[in-house]
């Protein structure tokens, strides 16, 4: 099979793997655990709280972007995905095989799987011990991390302001629903087209990270709000669990579908 008709068949199975996550219902048992609890609470938030949350994340953002880079490097080998990257990228310029397709993606599914698990341990910890605001830039960082291995796994330098606002756009449309997930994922794939063509214009990073922060603690906020009860707030390690697979999932593929959409337009 030629180079040009494989990818053509790659890029079938990521659209139809990116058509099924837009079009995903939320989990059933986190709707069913966590749903009719949020119901309840949401009237008692007060409205600090919504600007407290709304804050948090803001400053977790600054944070970890800022200065977060260098410890969560720490967590993960960079030399060694991008080592990866670079031997599979150049086997596939050579011979289109599913093996290396597969080995490709092989980075990306394993940190899905482990950042997963993580928050799990993570939010459910911190809840039980009463924790909500404080662990946030915690969890932001295992949600970057998890975006920066898959980002790797592609070839793609998550350092850049361009690739930075692509981040923040991609979690915004992993954390929307419907006409607005399909509004910011038509500026994602723009975006990401743009950046790969070298035709980026001027970035606002700053809007960004506030636009994002206002989704994600809009999002998060009744289970922050219960995560900072304890014992009812080990319930976080369901909520962190199902953000960080949902945005992780999202960037799988996006990444994915960007690597290949460039491949093809070389050839």
């Amino acid at each position: 099979m030629n180079k040009n008709r494989q990818f053509d068949k790659q890029m079938k199975r990521i659209k139809k793997e990116e058509e099924n996550l837009l079009k995903k219902k939320e989990n059933s048992f986190y709707k069913a655990a966590i749903g009719p609890v949020a119901d309840k609470m949401e009237r008692f938030i007060p409205g600090k709280l919504k600007a407290a949350l709304e804050t948090a994340f803001y400053k977790g953002f600054r944070l970890v972007f800022e200065k977060g880079n260098f410890y969560i490097e720490k967590t993960y080998d960079k030399d060694k995905i991008q080592l990866e990257y670079d031997l599979n990228n150049y086997a596939l310029g050579k011979r289109t095989e599913r093996k290396y397709m597969k080995r490709l993606d092989r980075y990306s599914m394993q940190s899905q799987r482990i950042n997963s698990s993580i928050s799990v341990i993570e939010g459910g910890v911190l809840g039980a011990l009463g924790i909500g605001l404080p662990d946030i830039p915690l969890f932001l960082s295992l949600v970057l991390k998890s975006v920066y291995e898959i980002a790797l796994s592609y070839g793609y330098n998550y350092e850049t302001q361009e690739e930075k606002a692509y981040i923040l756009l991609l979690i915004r449309t992993a954390m929307t629903k419907q006409e607005k997930q399909k509004e910011f994922n038509q500026k994602l794939e723009e975006l990401g087209a743009c950046i790969d063509s070298g035709i980026v214009s001027e970035i606002d990073l700053e809007e960004s990270i506030k636009t994002t922060s206002s989704i994600f603690s809009e999002a998060l906020l009744t289970a922050k709000f219960i995560q900072g009860i304890p014992v009812v707030g080990a319930v976080g390690g369901i909520v962190n669990y199902n953000i960080i697979r949902k945005i992780s999932r999202f960037a799988g593929v996006k990444y994915k579908k960007r690597y290949y959409m460039k491949e093809q337009s070389w050839n």
